[in-house]
């Protein structure tokens, strides 16, 4: 994956959806792409039910989930 910081693809701001973590340039919540991939979701469903969120986006998101995963492990 692209060498992409974290929070060049996620935002928080207290004035959008409550403060949540939403993907950088929309109102998606981050907990969606979580909660849909839980219920059974595809990435590829997740990107068509939520057209403002890229692919990129949401493989940066699991590589950076991957790592903090990984180290906190090793």
């Amino acid at each position: 994956m692209q060498n992409i910081h974290l929070f060049e693809v996620i935002e928080r701001d207290p004035s959008k959806v409550s403060g949540a973590w939403v993907f950088r340039g929309t109102r998606v919540p981050v907990a969606a792409f979580f909660e849909n991939l839980k219920d059974g979701a595809s990435i590829d469903q997740f990107l068509e039910w939520f057209p403002g969120v890229t692919r990129t986006q949401v493989e940066v998101l699991l590589d950076r989930a991957l790592a903090s995963i990984t180290q906190m492990v090793a």
